[in-house]
Protein backbone atom coordinates (compact mmCIF):
# COMPACT_ATOMS: atom_id res chain seq x y z
CA UNK A 1 0.00 0.00 0.00
CA UNK A 2 2.82 2.42 0.81
CA UNK A 3 4.40 1.61 -2.54
CA UNK A 4 1.22 2.67 -4.30
CA UNK A 5 0.34 5.66 -2.15
CA UNK A 6 3.72 7.06 -1.16
CA UNK A 7 6.44 5.67 -3.45
CA UNK A 8 9.04 8.16 -2.20
CA UNK A 9 8.80 6.88 1.37
CA UNK A 10 8.42 3.29 0.18
CA UNK A 11 11.73 3.59 -1.63
CA UNK A 12 13.42 4.91 1.53
CA UNK A 13 12.07 1.99 3.57
CA UNK A 14 13.21 -0.49 0.91
CA UNK A 15 16.71 1.00 0.87
CA UNK A 16 16.91 0.82 4.66
CA UNK A 17 15.75 -2.81 4.56
CA UNK A 18 18.51 -3.56 2.05
CA UNK A 19 21.09 -1.74 4.18
CA UNK A 20 20.14 -3.79 7.23
CA UNK A 21 20.19 -7.05 5.29
CA UNK A 22 23.59 -6.41 3.67
CA UNK A 23 25.44 -5.14 6.75
CA UNK A 24 26.35 -6.99 9.94
CA UNK A 25 24.99 -5.07 12.90
CA UNK A 26 27.57 -4.89 15.69
CA UNK A 27 26.13 -1.88 17.51
CA UNK A 28 25.55 -3.35 20.97
CA UNK A 29 22.26 -1.51 21.51
CA UNK A 30 20.58 -2.76 18.32
CA UNK A 31 18.77 -5.97 17.41
CA UNK A 32 16.10 -7.38 15.09
CA UNK A 33 12.56 -8.03 16.27
CA UNK A 34 10.45 -11.00 15.25
CA UNK A 35 7.73 -10.72 12.63
CA UNK A 36 5.18 -11.08 15.44
CA UNK A 37 6.61 -8.02 17.19
CA UNK A 38 6.51 -6.12 13.89
CA UNK A 39 2.89 -7.10 13.37
CA UNK A 40 1.80 -6.00 16.85
CA UNK A 41 3.71 -2.73 16.57
CA UNK A 42 2.04 -1.93 13.23
CA UNK A 43 -1.44 -3.02 14.30
CA UNK A 44 -4.74 -1.14 14.63
CA UNK A 45 -3.95 -0.63 18.31
CA UNK A 46 -2.21 2.55 17.22
CA UNK A 47 -5.71 4.02 16.74
CA UNK A 48 -6.67 3.92 20.43
CA UNK A 49 -6.15 6.67 22.98
CA UNK A 50 -5.87 5.17 26.46
CA UNK A 51 -4.88 7.85 28.94
CA UNK A 52 -4.34 6.50 32.43
CA UNK A 53 -3.75 2.94 33.57
CA UNK A 54 -5.53 -0.35 33.02
CA UNK A 55 -9.08 -0.39 34.43
CA UNK A 56 -8.70 3.31 35.37
CA UNK A 57 -8.77 5.06 31.99
CA UNK A 58 -9.97 8.53 31.18
CA UNK A 59 -11.34 7.44 27.79
CA UNK A 60 -14.10 4.94 27.01
CA UNK A 61 -13.61 1.80 24.92
CA UNK A 62 -10.41 0.60 26.61
CA UNK A 63 -11.51 -2.77 28.02
CA UNK A 64 -9.55 -4.78 25.41
CA UNK A 65 -6.63 -2.36 25.65
CA UNK A 66 -6.64 -2.96 29.41
CA UNK A 67 -6.34 -6.70 28.82
CA UNK A 68 -3.36 -6.18 26.50
CA UNK A 69 -1.51 -3.88 28.89
CA UNK A 70 -2.21 -6.22 31.81
CA UNK A 71 -0.83 -9.12 29.78
CA UNK A 72 2.39 -7.20 29.13
CA UNK A 73 2.71 -6.37 32.83
CA UNK A 74 2.07 -9.94 33.96
CA UNK A 75 4.64 -11.34 31.54
CA UNK A 76 7.23 -8.77 32.62
CA UNK A 77 6.65 -9.61 36.27
CA UNK A 78 7.17 -13.28 35.51
CA UNK A 79 10.34 -12.62 33.50
CA UNK A 80 12.06 -10.48 36.12
CA UNK A 81 10.38 -11.52 39.38
CA UNK A 82 9.20 -7.93 39.77
CA UNK A 83 6.69 -6.67 42.35
CA UNK A 84 5.40 -3.81 40.18
CA UNK A 85 5.85 -2.98 36.48
CA UNK A 86 4.98 0.06 34.39
CA UNK A 87 5.15 -0.70 30.64
CA UNK A 88 4.10 2.74 29.38
CA UNK A 89 7.46 4.61 29.08
CA UNK A 90 8.27 5.37 25.46
CA UNK A 91 12.06 5.59 25.74
CA UNK A 92 14.97 5.67 28.11
CA UNK A 93 15.42 9.31 29.01
CA UNK A 94 11.78 9.92 30.06
CA UNK A 95 11.71 6.59 31.90
CA UNK A 96 14.79 7.45 33.91
CA UNK A 97 13.46 10.96 34.43
CA UNK A 98 10.24 9.50 35.80
CA UNK A 99 12.27 7.62 38.40
CA UNK A 100 14.11 10.79 39.39
CA UNK A 101 10.84 12.72 39.64
CA UNK A 102 9.15 9.92 41.54
CA UNK A 103 11.69 9.24 44.27
CA UNK A 104 13.87 12.37 44.46
CA UNK A 105 13.62 16.11 44.93
CA UNK A 106 15.51 18.52 42.65
CA UNK A 107 18.98 19.08 44.06
CA UNK A 108 19.26 15.64 45.68
CA UNK A 109 22.58 13.86 45.40
CA UNK A 110 22.91 10.96 42.96
CA UNK A 111 25.91 8.64 42.72
CA UNK A 112 26.37 7.54 39.11
CA UNK A 113 28.79 5.66 36.86
CA UNK A 114 30.60 8.35 34.87
CA UNK A 115 29.74 8.53 31.16
CA UNK A 116 33.38 8.51 30.05
CA UNK A 117 33.90 5.26 31.97
CA UNK A 118 30.98 3.43 30.35
CA UNK A 119 27.93 4.94 32.07
CA UNK A 120 24.89 6.54 30.45
CA UNK A 121 24.03 10.14 29.64
CA UNK A 122 20.73 10.01 31.58
CA UNK A 123 22.40 9.01 34.84
CA UNK A 124 24.02 12.35 35.62
CA UNK A 125 25.68 14.04 32.68
CA UNK A 126 25.59 17.87 32.88
CA UNK A 127 24.06 18.11 29.37
CA UNK A 128 21.07 15.98 30.47
CA UNK A 129 18.16 16.66 32.85
CA UNK A 130 19.88 14.35 35.36
CA UNK A 131 22.88 16.63 35.54
CA UNK A 132 20.93 19.88 35.36
CA UNK A 133 18.36 19.20 38.11
CA UNK A 134 20.35 17.03 40.51
CA UNK A 135 23.72 17.05 42.25
CA UNK A 136 25.70 14.22 40.72
CA UNK A 137 28.74 12.48 42.13
CA UNK A 138 30.53 10.16 39.67
CA UNK A 139 32.25 6.89 40.41
CA UNK A 140 34.94 5.32 38.20
CA UNK A 141 36.59 2.07 37.19
CA UNK A 142 39.82 0.88 38.71
CA UNK A 143 42.48 2.37 36.45
CA UNK A 144 44.61 -0.79 36.42
CA UNK A 145 41.95 -3.50 35.98
CA UNK A 146 39.37 -1.32 34.17
CA UNK A 147 36.72 -3.06 36.28
CA UNK A 148 34.28 -1.75 38.87
CA UNK A 149 36.02 -0.82 42.13
CA UNK A 150 33.37 -1.52 44.76
CA UNK A 151 35.57 -0.53 47.71
CA UNK A 152 36.18 2.89 46.18
CA UNK A 153 32.48 3.18 45.32
CA UNK A 154 31.61 2.50 48.95
CA UNK A 155 34.10 5.10 50.12
CA UNK A 156 32.57 7.74 47.83
CA UNK A 157 29.03 6.77 48.89
CA UNK A 158 29.81 7.04 52.59
CA UNK A 159 31.57 10.35 52.08
CA UNK A 160 28.91 11.95 49.86
CA UNK A 161 25.77 10.37 51.36
CA UNK A 162 23.70 10.30 48.12
CA UNK A 163 19.93 10.01 48.07
CA UNK A 164 20.18 7.49 45.20
CA UNK A 165 22.85 5.21 43.74
CA UNK A 166 22.60 4.17 40.08
CA UNK A 167 24.05 0.86 38.92
CA UNK A 168 24.06 0.50 35.17
CA UNK A 169 26.02 1.13 32.00
CA UNK A 170 26.04 1.51 28.25
CA UNK A 171 29.61 0.37 27.60
CA UNK A 172 30.91 -1.99 30.28
CA UNK A 173 31.66 -5.63 29.56
CA UNK A 174 31.74 -7.16 33.03
CA UNK A 175 29.16 -8.28 35.59
CA UNK A 176 27.94 -5.96 38.33
CA UNK A 177 27.90 -7.07 41.96
CA UNK A 178 24.24 -6.35 42.73
CA UNK A 179 24.45 -7.67 46.29
CA UNK A 180 27.35 -5.37 47.08
CA UNK A 181 25.50 -2.41 45.55
CA UNK A 182 22.57 -3.22 47.86
CA UNK A 183 24.83 -3.39 50.90
CA UNK A 184 26.43 -0.04 50.07
CA UNK A 185 23.04 1.60 49.49
CA UNK A 186 21.77 0.29 52.82
CA UNK A 187 24.91 1.44 54.58
CA UNK A 188 24.52 5.05 53.43
CA UNK A 189 20.70 5.06 53.41
CA UNK A 190 20.33 5.48 49.63
CA UNK A 191 17.72 4.31 47.15
CA UNK A 192 19.23 1.77 44.74
CA UNK A 193 18.32 2.08 41.07
CA UNK A 194 19.55 -0.22 38.31
CA UNK A 195 19.43 0.58 34.61
CA UNK A 196 19.69 -2.81 32.89
CA UNK A 197 18.90 -1.61 29.37
CA UNK A 198 21.82 -3.45 27.80
CA UNK A 199 21.63 -6.73 29.70
CA UNK A 200 17.87 -7.16 30.22
CA UNK A 201 17.67 -10.07 27.80
CA UNK A 202 20.55 -11.87 29.48
CA UNK A 203 18.85 -11.35 32.84
CA UNK A 204 15.42 -12.44 31.60
CA UNK A 205 16.97 -15.65 30.27
CA UNK A 206 18.68 -16.32 33.59
CA UNK A 207 22.21 -16.41 32.17
CA UNK A 208 23.42 -13.56 34.39
CA UNK A 209 22.18 -12.52 37.83
CA UNK A 210 18.88 -10.68 38.20
CA UNK A 211 19.21 -7.33 40.05
CA UNK A 212 15.46 -6.79 40.51
CA UNK A 213 15.29 -8.49 43.95
CA UNK A 214 18.15 -6.29 45.17
CA UNK A 215 16.99 -2.93 43.83
CA UNK A 216 14.31 -0.43 44.76
CA UNK A 217 13.79 0.59 41.13
CA UNK A 218 14.94 -0.96 37.85
CA UNK A 219 14.58 0.56 34.39
CA UNK A 220 15.18 -1.16 31.10
CA UNK A 221 14.78 -0.85 27.40
CA UNK A 222 12.60 -3.45 25.72
CA UNK A 223 14.83 -3.66 22.64
CA UNK A 224 18.59 -4.41 22.69
CA UNK A 225 19.18 -7.89 24.15
CA UNK A 226 15.50 -8.28 25.09
CA UNK A 227 14.76 -8.27 21.33
CA UNK A 228 11.47 -6.37 21.57
CA UNK A 229 10.20 -3.07 20.15
CA UNK A 230 11.91 0.23 20.82
CA UNK A 231 10.55 1.23 24.20
CA UNK A 232 11.13 1.11 27.95
CA UNK A 233 9.65 -0.11 31.21
CA UNK A 234 10.12 0.49 34.92
CA UNK A 235 10.08 -2.16 37.64
CA UNK A 236 10.02 -1.34 41.34
CA UNK A 237 9.18 -2.47 44.84
CA UNK A 238 5.51 -2.03 45.75
CA UNK A 239 6.36 0.81 48.15
CA UNK A 240 7.44 2.94 45.16
CA UNK A 241 4.66 1.86 42.77
CA UNK A 242 2.36 4.82 43.30
CA UNK A 243 5.19 7.37 43.01
CA UNK A 244 6.58 5.78 39.84
CA UNK A 245 3.19 5.45 38.14
CA UNK A 246 2.32 9.05 38.94
CA UNK A 247 5.66 10.23 37.58
CA UNK A 248 5.10 8.41 34.27
CA UNK A 249 1.48 9.58 34.02
CA UNK A 250 0.46 12.33 34.27
CA UNK A 251 3.81 14.00 34.98
CA UNK A 252 5.97 12.73 32.08
CA UNK A 253 3.62 11.26 29.47
CA UNK A 254 -0.02 11.43 28.48
CA UNK A 255 -1.51 8.88 26.08
CA UNK A 256 0.49 5.62 26.04
CA UNK A 257 1.24 3.90 22.72
CA UNK A 258 -0.80 0.74 23.04
CA UNK A 259 0.50 -0.76 19.80
CA UNK A 260 3.98 -0.51 21.31
CA UNK A 261 2.78 -2.07 24.57
CA UNK A 262 1.25 -4.97 22.62
CA UNK A 263 4.59 -5.47 20.86
CA UNK A 264 6.28 -5.50 24.28
CA UNK A 265 3.84 -8.20 25.39
CA UNK A 266 4.79 -10.29 22.35
CA UNK A 267 8.50 -9.89 23.09
CA UNK A 268 8.04 -10.80 26.76
CA UNK A 269 6.16 -13.91 25.69
CA UNK A 270 9.01 -14.87 23.38
CA UNK A 271 11.52 -14.30 26.18
CA UNK A 272 9.62 -16.77 28.39
CA UNK A 273 10.27 -19.61 25.92
CA UNK A 274 13.17 -22.07 26.49
CA UNK A 275 14.84 -21.20 23.19
CA UNK A 276 15.34 -17.61 24.38
CA UNK A 277 17.85 -18.86 26.96
CA UNK A 278 19.70 -20.77 24.23
CA UNK A 279 19.82 -17.58 22.18
CA UNK A 280 21.25 -15.51 25.05
CA UNK A 281 23.89 -18.13 25.82
CA UNK A 282 24.93 -17.94 22.16
CA UNK A 283 25.04 -14.13 22.34
CA UNK A 284 27.55 -14.37 25.19
CA UNK A 285 29.54 -17.15 23.51
CA UNK A 286 29.74 -15.11 20.32
CA UNK A 287 30.91 -12.01 22.21
CA UNK A 288 33.60 -13.97 24.00
CA UNK A 289 34.73 -15.48 20.69
CA UNK A 290 35.14 -12.06 19.05
CA UNK A 291 36.95 -10.64 22.08
CA UNK A 292 39.35 -13.59 22.21
CA UNK A 293 40.04 -13.46 18.47
CA UNK A 294 40.69 -9.72 18.51
CA UNK A 295 43.06 -10.09 21.44
CA UNK A 296 44.96 -12.74 19.50
CA UNK A 297 45.23 -10.23 16.64
CA UNK A 298 46.82 -7.60 18.89
CA UNK A 299 43.79 -5.56 19.94
CA UNK A 300 43.33 -4.31 23.46
CA UNK A 301 39.91 -5.20 24.90
CA UNK A 302 38.97 -2.96 27.82
CA UNK A 303 38.87 -4.88 31.14
CA UNK A 304 40.53 -7.81 29.41
CA UNK A 305 37.45 -9.36 27.85
CA UNK A 306 33.68 -9.64 28.19
CA UNK A 307 31.17 -11.31 30.49
CA UNK A 308 28.10 -10.18 28.58
CA UNK A 309 27.13 -9.22 25.03
CA UNK A 310 29.50 -6.31 24.36
CA UNK A 311 33.08 -5.16 24.50
CA UNK A 312 35.14 -2.01 24.08
CA UNK A 313 38.06 -2.24 21.66
CA UNK A 314 40.84 0.33 22.13
CA UNK A 315 41.80 0.74 18.48
CA UNK A 316 44.02 3.75 19.15
CA UNK A 317 46.29 2.00 21.64
CA UNK A 318 46.23 -1.15 19.52
CA UNK A 319 46.96 0.24 16.05
CA UNK A 320 46.97 4.03 16.26
CA UNK A 321 43.53 4.24 14.64
CA UNK A 322 41.02 6.59 16.28
CA UNK A 323 37.47 5.52 17.02
CA UNK A 324 36.19 7.85 14.31
CA UNK A 325 38.56 6.39 11.71
CA UNK A 326 37.68 2.87 12.81
CA UNK A 327 33.94 3.57 12.67
CA UNK A 328 34.24 4.84 9.09
CA UNK A 329 36.37 1.92 7.91
CA UNK A 330 33.97 -0.58 9.45
CA UNK A 331 31.01 1.14 7.78
CA UNK A 332 32.76 0.88 4.41
CA UNK A 333 33.15 -2.89 4.79
CA UNK A 334 29.61 -3.30 6.13
CA UNK A 335 30.21 -3.77 9.85
CA UNK A 336 28.02 -1.32 11.79
CA UNK A 337 29.65 -0.25 15.05
CA UNK A 338 29.99 2.95 17.03
CA UNK A 339 32.97 4.96 18.21
CA UNK A 340 33.21 5.10 21.99
CA UNK A 341 35.43 6.56 24.68
CA UNK A 342 37.48 4.10 26.69
CA UNK A 343 38.06 4.55 30.43
CA UNK A 344 40.40 7.45 31.16
CA UNK A 345 40.44 8.34 27.45
CA UNK A 346 42.68 11.25 26.54
CA UNK A 347 40.91 11.77 23.22
CA UNK A 348 37.70 13.85 22.72
CA UNK A 349 34.23 12.23 22.72
CA UNK A 350 33.62 12.82 19.00
CA UNK A 351 36.94 11.22 18.05
CA UNK A 352 37.73 8.87 20.91
CA UNK A 353 40.10 5.94 21.22
CA UNK A 354 37.70 3.06 20.96
CA UNK A 355 34.93 1.15 19.26
CA UNK A 356 32.00 -0.52 21.04
CA UNK A 357 30.73 -3.73 19.50
CA UNK A 358 28.12 -6.30 20.52
CA UNK A 359 26.70 -9.59 19.25
CA UNK A 360 22.90 -9.60 19.84
CA UNK A 361 21.88 -8.68 16.29
CA UNK A 362 24.33 -10.98 14.51
CA UNK A 363 23.26 -13.81 16.80
CA UNK A 364 19.60 -13.15 16.00
CA UNK A 365 20.47 -13.71 12.34
CA UNK A 366 21.73 -17.19 13.27
CA UNK A 367 25.45 -16.54 13.23
CA UNK A 368 27.61 -18.64 15.55
CA UNK A 369 31.19 -18.82 16.71
CA UNK A 370 32.61 -19.67 13.28
CA UNK A 371 31.04 -16.55 11.82
CA UNK A 372 32.32 -14.53 14.79
CA UNK A 373 35.87 -15.63 13.99
CA UNK A 374 35.45 -14.41 10.43
CA UNK A 375 33.88 -11.15 11.61
CA UNK A 376 36.82 -10.62 13.97
CA UNK A 377 39.21 -11.11 11.06
CA UNK A 378 37.25 -8.68 8.86
CA UNK A 379 37.25 -6.19 11.74
CA UNK A 380 41.01 -6.55 12.13
CA UNK A 381 41.66 -6.22 8.40
CA UNK A 382 39.46 -3.11 8.20
CA UNK A 383 41.16 -1.34 11.12
CA UNK A 384 44.70 -2.15 10.04
CA UNK A 385 43.94 -1.11 6.45
CA UNK A 386 41.52 1.70 7.20
CA UNK A 387 42.95 3.97 4.48
CA UNK A 388 43.26 1.29 1.76
CA UNK A 389 40.08 1.43 -0.34
CA UNK A 390 40.89 -1.65 -2.43
CA UNK A 391 41.52 -3.76 0.67
CA UNK A 392 38.33 -2.51 2.30
CA UNK A 393 36.35 -3.50 -0.79
CA UNK A 394 37.70 -7.04 -0.48
CA UNK A 395 36.46 -7.18 3.11
CA UNK A 396 33.10 -5.77 1.98
CA UNK A 397 32.64 -8.78 -0.29
CA UNK A 398 33.27 -11.11 2.65
CA UNK A 399 30.55 -9.32 4.63
CA UNK A 400 28.09 -9.57 1.74
CA UNK A 401 28.70 -13.32 1.47
CA UNK A 402 28.05 -13.75 5.19
CA UNK A 403 24.87 -11.66 5.05
CA UNK A 404 23.53 -13.70 2.12
CA UNK A 405 23.83 -16.87 4.22
CA UNK A 406 21.97 -15.32 7.15
CA UNK A 407 19.06 -13.10 5.96
CA UNK A 408 17.28 -11.16 8.70
CA UNK A 409 13.75 -12.14 7.68
CA UNK A 410 13.62 -15.39 5.74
Amino acid sequence: MIQNNDPILADMIAREAKRQDTEIELIASENYVSKDVLEANGSILTNKYAEGYAWKRYYWGCHIIDEIETLAIDRAKQLFDAEHVNVQPLSGSPANMAVYLGVLEPGDKVLWFSLDQGGHLTHGHPMNFSGILYENIPYFLNKETEEMDMDELERIAMESQPKMIIAGFSAYSRDLDWKRFREIADKCGAILMADIAHIAGLIAAGVIENPVPYCDVVTTTTHKTLRGPRGWMIMCKKKYAKAIDRAVFPWMQWGPHENLIAAKAVAFGEALKPEFKEYQLQVMKNADTIATCLQEKGFKIVSGGTSNHLMLVDTFVSYGVTGKQAEHALEVVGLSANKNMVPYDTRPPMNPSGIRIGTPAATTRGMGTQEMKEIADIFSQAIQNHDNEAHLETQRQRVLELCAKFPIYK
